[in-house]
């Protein structure tokens, strides 16, 4: 009998965790399923974390949960639902770490809402933590953050070591004062163009349909 193939070390074991579970209070309708393309704007981000080799996809959802449920082709996915959403993206991202498998080595979080975000980005942000060993690097990077022409945007990435401290975080914007935290931790990618627009109002969608257009 032969034996089974051994797992791959924890470094090697790569999650996208993807938050989709905005209530879209100031658009007034569910932001993840605006029409994008021939689907809707999460069928994009979805297939952006297909496209990375990811060992594992985690879903956070919260508003409008079963209307997603129901729309989009969640296959691949595990499915965790925040019934605090409204706390903000902390409560999603601890939500979502939860249900992570627990030899995952780094993670990919990405926006629900921001179809613009390419596969070839995510997958070279990804890469950039491949020197985090768990034999105790010390220079080693534990975040990995995009670096357009007008800033810093999603999506990020997190070694193994920085999970602790994404699950303690609280309120909307606090991923981006770890970053500020935590800048020494920090590589970034140098990726060209602008930061890709998240929908939040009509026209953030708006531009984010005449952005697709451009690229037909």
């Amino acid at each position: 009998m032969t034996s089974p193939p051994e797992r791959p070390p924890a470094r090697h074991r790569t999650a996208g965790l993807i938050l989709a579970a905005g209530a879209s209070r100031r658009l007034g309708r569910a932001k993840q399923l605006l029409p994008y393309g021939t689907g809707v704007l999460l069928d994009a981000v979805l297939a952006v974390a297909r496209d990375c080799g990811l060992g594992q996809i985690v879903l956070v959802l919260g508003g409008s949960a079963g209307e997603v449920r129901r729309t989009v082709d969640t296959t691949g996915c595990e499915i965790v639902l925040n019934p605090d959403f409204g706390a903000g993206c902390s409560s999603s991202i601890a939500a979502g770490i939860a249900a992570l498998h627990p030899e995952t080595g780094a993670v990919l979080l990405l926006l629900g809402d921001q179809p613009g975000v390419r596969s070839v980005d995510a997958r070279a942000l990804l890469r950039l933590l491949a020197t985090d060993t768990d034999h105790g690097g010390k220079n080693a990077p534990g975040i990995a953050v995009c670096r357009y022409d007008d800033g810093v945007g999603h999506p990020l990435a997190f070694t193994r070591r920085m999970l602790p401290a994404l699950a303690a975080l609280h309120g909307d914007k606090a991923v981006w004062k770890l970053l500020e935290q935590r800048s020494d931790d920090a590589v970034e990618l140098r990726v060209p163009g602008p930061v890709p627009l998240d929908v939040d109002t009509d026209e953030d969608y708006r531009r984010v349909l005449a952005g697709l257009e451009g690229e037909l």
